[in-house]
């Protein structure tokens, strides 16, 4: 394979997990990248806001990389491009709809003006020197999905992006099968698919299935109704909209998400509302409840989001009021299930109605089922498949699926973030792996928090801390202030009172030792009574503060 032309496809991200979906796809002196997204933190790290790839590999190889391809305007797919961009400046292809939420976030952190973006309609080719790539239309629960078609002198690699197939969409735009159909009849070397929802057997319901469902629930609505879905989700808003407009309600956004996405999605013509039916919070005392309605962020759960706020009585401007209707209009994301099952109890307790997926129709998924996977691998029967797009069993699953399918298992690479793939036109391999790994945002920070900041975040919410104040004197060697003992999250000091002079005793046990043998290095006393106090605590209490000694010196 070495003399042999070759493509290297290189996972940085997406693959074992859900989101931070990037893809590097090499062939000689050039690299595409697909997608650039961000995943959202677990409960293991501590005050981290976002997740973003680490993109090394594609730093040391700068002058290679020829472009950002994005296949759909999810937070998965383009939510690093904020921060990746500062560090690697590449034109960025997609389609109108994605390119306007990626403009609103370049705008927020001010490097619009410095990014180049080019607007590619489904259909088109963009031509590289060896490359060319083809955005083929689908369907998925936001406007303007693509798949991904790369040709290369190797063969065609198609990338199928997030898509589930819907006959029957909002917008009347169907899912381009007859391409996907025909690049498969001229041949497809490397099939790269969506496994998120390869658990599912059947098909995913039409989009369409749920604006029955809120018609239906609006006509009989007494007072408001408070949707909350994903702000990206411009088909179910419009949905949420139609019905509203049928019974005369009001619109009112709230959230900052959904206020600028909304807006961006109005002005390029993908969100259609009447204009004298769009109104601000501010206004909605001037009409009655019933002909209110309210789309909101939150669907997940999301403590500072406008649902849970309206629920635990936070939001500044939105109070429940009787008669409220709230419908909670998606599913939760792997590992929210308790966010958004406390919202909905708070909401039972403060007299609300609500109505969530569990109760009605009132969300579809956009990822394809079994029977839709099993559509694709038919249409494009590609030489070589790899699953994308999901944590390591859906990989797995979406591996066997294709071997029931009639391919050979050595023909299916299910890969983890990093490995490389290497094709040639009758060989596949795995050709090693790249440096890769997540990158934590903190605030503005960028990398700034590490693992060992994440120990002693996990290590301060476990067992708390506890501090000790010494004031020595140097000529005399003597204790002058001191020790006073500070704790947080450990033990409340007045009611743990014999433990605090215990802890006492032992300071000034170790510092006496030490101070008799004229030691006044702070590093010496400040490790002895660390080692002291340590082994003193897990004897009593079994946990294991973090100590804190500060000397202070006169």
């Amino acid at each position: 394979m070495e003399n042999e032309e070759s493509i290297k496809v290189i996972p940085l991200g997406g693959l074992g997990e859900i989101g931070k979906n990037i893809t590097a796809i090499e062939y000689g002196d050039e690299i595409i990248v697909i997608d650039c997204g961000i995943s959202f933190p677990d409960e293991g790290m501590y005050g981290v806001d976002l997740v973003i790839p680490d993109i090394t590999y594609l730093k040391n190889n700068s002058k290679k990389v020829k472009g950002i391809f994005i296949t759909h305007g999810h937070e998965d797919h383009i939510g690093s491009l904020p921060y990746i961009l500062k560090q690697l400046n590449v034109p960025i292809y997609g389609t109108k709809l994605t390119l306007g939420l990626i403009s609103n976030k370049l705008k927020e952190h001010n490097i619009l003006s410095d990014c180049e973006l080019h607007n590619v309609n489904a259909g088109e080719t963009i031509e590289l020197e060896n490359l060319k790539v083809e955005f083929i239309r689908v369907t998925h629960s936001i406007a303007d999905s693509c798949a991904i078609a790369i040709h290369s002198p190797i063969g065609v690699i198609l990338h199928t992006g997030d898509f589930k197939i819907d006959y029957t969409p909002i917008d009347g735009l169907v899912m381009d099968l007859e391409r996907i159909s025909n690049l498969g009849k001229e041949g497809v070397l490397l099939l790269m698919a969506d496994s998120t929802n390869v658990e599912r057997e059947g098909h995913t319901i039409s989009e369409k299935v749920i604006g029955k469902t809120l018609t239906r629930i609006l006509s009989n609505a007494q007072g408001r109704v408070i949707v909350a879905t994903f702000a990206s989700n411009i088909h179910r808003i419009q949905q949420i909209v139609d019905a509203s407009v049928k019974y005369n309600r009001k619109i009112v956004f709230s959230g900052r998400s959904m206020d600028n996405i909304s807006q961006v999605a109005i002005e390029l013509g993908y969100l259609h509302i009447p204009e004298d039916y769009i109104i601000g919070i501010d206004e909605m005392h001037n009409f009655p409840n019933e002909n209110i309605t309210i789309i909101t962020t939150g669907s997940q759960g999301e403590p500072m989001a406008g649902l849970a706020r309206m629920a635990f009585a936070t939001h500044r401007r939105l109070f429940i009021e009787p008669e409220d209707l709230f419908i909670i209009s998606a599913s939760p994301i792997p590992g929210n299930e308790k966010l958004i099952s406390r919202v909905i109890n708070e909401l039972f307790k403060k007299g609300a109605e609500v109505i969530y997926e569990d109760l009605e129709e009132v969300h579809v998924s956009g990822h394809a089922y079994q029977e839709e996977l099993k559509l694709i691998h038919a249409l494009v029967h590609p030489k070589y498949f790899m699953p994308v797009h999901g944590e390591y069993r859906h990989l797995r699953h979406h591996a066997k699926l294709a071997e029931k399918l009639g391919m050979s298992a050595k023909d299916i690479f299910t890969l983890e973030t990093g490995q490389v793939l290497e094709l040639t036109k009758d060989e596949a391999r795995l050709a090693g792996r790249v440096h890769t790994g997540s990158v934590y945002v903190d605030g503005l920070g960028v990398g700034d928090v590490g693992t060992v900041v994440l120990r002693d975040r996990k290590h301060l919410a476990e067992d708390g801390m506890l501090t000790v104040v010494v004031t020595l004197e140097r000529l005399s060697y003597s204790i002058i202030a001191g020790p006073d003992i500070i704790t947080r999250g450990f033990v409340y000091a007045k009611e743990s009172d014999v433990l605090i002079n215990e802890v006492k005793e032992i300071v000034r046990i170790e510092l006496n030792k030490c101070l008799e043998n004229k030691i006044i290095e702070w590093s010496v006393l400040k490790s002895n009574m660390k080692r002291s106090i340590e082994r003193f605590l897990y004897e009593k209490t079994k946990r294991r503060p973090i100590i804190l000694p500060i000397i202070m010196e006169i």
